[in-house]
């Protein structure tokens, strides 16, 4: 599980930020036990929403994530034809461009507390480190730490770390991580970090990686058990969807769709609506995240999706039934009625919410809602936009049409 991410000069965010997944006093429900036996109280959350106007940063914590994932995996051969690092600084402050970025998570596998980061440069890793907390206790085990500058680029103080690793330094370019080294050559203690960044980590986005996500659920039809999970979920999206075929010449999908004699197959790319679609790509993933027990990332869950459904998958994660894995959702919103009661069941209670801005300098920067100490009883969602925690556009009513009145009579005749 995720407890913590923590960045620093990636997109529009300069300064360092970070996101804690952990349960606050504030929650009265949305928590479940991280499973440390050195600290049996600490809990976490299994929904976190990210809140702000357009272009505050939303996407770009997601993105950072992501960043982070992709060069755990891809550090040692997809970037051994690079000169540097593919990295994306900030772009508005010439120092900052100078500047290192830094990504770091803070995960429990197995009952232990995983402390892992790195900084890179245009041109190397400058330095990269993994602390471990056994149990989850408070003295941690320094199980290797990295620095650029330093005569020996890796360091790996104690006995913390077991199995190879001396031998593996020399096959870190500057520019790959040590990680993923030690990944590649087995290394049996570090393989399961790598691998939760492989599998534990699943993007979502409205727009880029649609079709690669409809493609991924159309093969889970394959498996009976999978499709027969998919039509359940498309029941009862009231889509009027009754089961799948799959055309034995062609491939060609189609969805059965109950009429009056029967069931009639509409094929899935031509005659399917984009909302069907939409909630049919999101299902593959969905499925496979609460399965494996993985971090979901959804950028703009509320786009493609009725608020209905949207709100039931926020409340998903939460339930210990359908969840039983302790899978995370971290996905970034727009409606403000998920912070309201217009829904029978609340969607998200207050420390669930981060809310995102820019400063008078252009960059982003994050803070959760329960900085703003709201009462149980607010009315969160009116609060929002109003403006009273931030993350809005300074927009005022009728501000659009009154510019564009006076541009017409600006214009000339």
């Amino acid at each position: 599980m995720l407890l913590r991410f923590r960045g620093a000069n990636h997109r529009s965010f300069r300064d360092e930020f970070d996101i804690w997944l952990a349960a606050s006093k504030f929650n009265q429900g949305a928590r479940r036990p991280a499973g440390l036996a050195e600290d049996p109280d600490l809990a976490y959350l299994p929904t976190t929403a990210i809140y702000g106007s357009n272009a505050s940063g939303k996407s770009n914590v997601l993105s950072a994530i992501r960043w982070m994932r992709q060069a755990v995996l891809n550090s040692v051969h997809g970037w051994s034809s690079l000169d540097g690092v593919p990295r994306e600084p900030y772009e508005l402050d010439p120092a900052a461009r100078a500047g290192a970025s830094l990504f770091e998570v803070d995960i429990v596998l197995n009952g232990d507390r995983y402390v892992y980061g790195f900084e890179v440069s245009d041109e190397q890793v400058e330095t990269e480190w993994l602390h471990v907390y056994p149990g989850g206790r408070a003295r941690r085990q320094v199980w290797f730490e990295r620095d650029a500058d330093s005569d020996d680029l890796l360091a790996f103080p104690g006995e913390g770390l077991k199995g190879p690793k001396e031998s593996l330094v020399s096959q870190t370019r500057p520019n790959a991580l040590f990680l993923t080294v030690a990944a590649a050559f087995n290394q049996p203690h570090l393989k399961p970090i790598h691998d939760w960044f492989r599998f534990n980590l699943w993007w979502i986005s409205p727009g880029r990686d649609f079709e690669e996500r409809q493609s991924f659920t159309r093969k889970m039809l394959d498996d009976p058990r999978q499709r027969d999970r998919i039509v359940r979920l498309l029941k009862i999206a009231d889509l009027g969807v009754v089961g799948t075929e799959v055309d034995g010449l062609t491939g060609e999908l189609r969805l059965l769709h109950q009429g009056p004699s029967g069931p009639v197959p509409l094929s899935y790319e031509q005659q399917e609506s984009m909302g069907t679609r939409s909630w049919f790509a999101f299902i593959g993933p969905l499925l496979t995240a609460l399965d494996r027990g993985a971090v979901l990332l959804v950028d703009e869950l509320d786009t493609s999706l009725h608020p209905l459904f949207a709100a039931d998958v926020l409340r998903l994660f939460r339930d210990p039934a359908a969840n039983p894995n302790n899978a995370q959702l971290m996905c970034t919103l727009h409606d403000a009625g998920f912070l309201g009661r217009a829904h029978i069941s609340q969607p998200l209670e207050r420390d669930q919410v981060r809310i995102t801005v820019k400063n008078p300098d252009g960059a982003s920067e994050i803070y959760p809602l329960t900085d703003a100490r709201p009462r149980k009883t607010e009315a969160l969602d009116r609060n929002y936009l109003a403006g009273a925690y931030g993350g809005v556009p300074t927009l005022t009513i009728g501000e659009i049409a009154e510019t564009l009145a006076e541009h017409r009579t600006e214009a000339p005749t």
